[in-house]
């Protein structure tokens, strides 16, 4: 055996000796490789963030991480650079082009935020509940996003409201995990209470009955409105007293019960007395609803006479004295020859005697 194949065998045998060693004691070092999406909670990105297997190098940070809640991209090849600037060698890239980091984050949602900070204020300086309570802030109010160590409630510490002016100032604390400085949020603007109206959603006329689809229901004010506002439900089927504009919140004072009597309506009047009831035909003069004192034309006798809307279509005229030559004289029948409406006359007493026209 020459010189050069002892040099040679000699060299095989340490070669596969050092990896016999080695696969008999467990001690290969995994290489390391880079991952594709990286999440990280804090301000920045670390090796071991990035890479798998990083060793005793993860813990270097290289990069700020994105905006709470957001995500940015890397190039792969700025990656590796500054990995090698690190002496971290020998990366495992596959075929990634670029490594997508988030940012994890807690977000409060603006509409939360607007609860939290109306729950804050219920009840003080006369404001009423929350859910009733209008917010409008200083600054348009967005979700805001916190880190996700800020794992405590929103608190209130420190709530003021100016109900001269409507003014709010809230301060909420929210504890940190990590840390024991707590994350505060300070938000501003003014409140003022609302209830629930019925608007008209279109103009109305005098003396028109509300329908259900004339009416939207919105909320208002409270200060603007009173305490005369009307319901929908209550609303619905009244007469309004007035003409009314399109937008106009329905109050109380606007609405009466539909009127029961139209004008230059044919109704009946109704003549009673102790022991006497006596009906006629006759013409509205006026309109009203139950209650209402209107004239009536009466048709027999052509005398206008007033009595009370007692029904639909029906007046009730009051007789002084029971006696049947008032009635008479106050109703006025026609003669037997004369064509007339037909009058019913009831009599309570045990008399006979029967009045009757024809």
């Amino acid at each position: 055996m020459n010189m050069r194949s002892l040099i040679l065998a000699t060299t095989l045998l340490a070669i596969q000796t050092t990896a016999g060693f080695a696969q008999s004691s467990g001690d290969t070092i995994a290489r390391p490789v880079l991952r594709a999406n990286v999440t990280v909670s804090g301000e920045l990105v670390r090796i071991g963030d990035l890479i798998e297997n990083a060793g005793t190098a993860g813990q270097i940070a290289i990069y700020r991480a994105p905006d709470l809640g957001t995500t940015g991209n890397l190039p792969t090849e700025q990656v590796l650079s500054v990995l090698r600037a690190h002496q971290v060698i020998g990366v495992d890239a596959g075929d990634l082009r670029e490594i997508s980091v988030t940012r994890l984050a807690r977000t409060l949602e603006a509409k939360d935020i607007e609860m939290q900070v109306a729950r804050a204020l219920e009840h003080r300086g006369g404001l009423g509940d929350a859910a009733n309570l209008s917010l409008t802030f200083d600054r348009d109010l967005q979700d805001v996003r916190l880190e996700v160590s800020n794992t405590g409630a929103m608190e209130p510490i420190s709530v003021r409201y100016d109900p001269r002016h409507g003014r709010f100032d809230v301060t909420f604390e929210i504890a940190n995990e990590r840390v024991g400085t707590p994350m505060r949020l300070r938000f501003t603007g003014t409140a003022i209470e609302t209830v629930e109206a019925a608007v008209l959603a279109r103009n109305v006329e005098r003396n028109e009955l509300i329908k259900l689809s004339d009416l939207v229901v919105e909320r208002r004010p409270k200060a603007e409105l009173g305490g005369d506002t009307a319901t929908r439900d209550r609303a619905i089927g009244m007469q309004v007293r007035r003409q009314l504009r399109a937008g106009q919140p329905l109050k109380i004072a606007d609405l009466v019960k539909p009127d029961l009597v139209q004008r230059d309506q044919t109704v009946t009047l109704i003549y009673e007395a102790t022991g006497l009831y006596l009906t006629i035909r006759g013409k509205a003069l006026d309109s009203g609803t139950e209650g209402d004192v209107v004239s009536v034309l009466n048709l027999q006798s052509k005398r206008t006479v007033t009595g009370t809307v007692i029904g639909r279509g029906q007046v009730a005229i009051s007789v002084a004295t029971p006696r049947p030559a008032a009635v008479a004289e106050a109703t006025s029948l026609p003669e037997r020859d004369q064509t007339a409406a037909p009058v019913a006359l009831a009599a309570t007493n045990n008399s006979s005697a029967a009045l009757k026209t024809e």
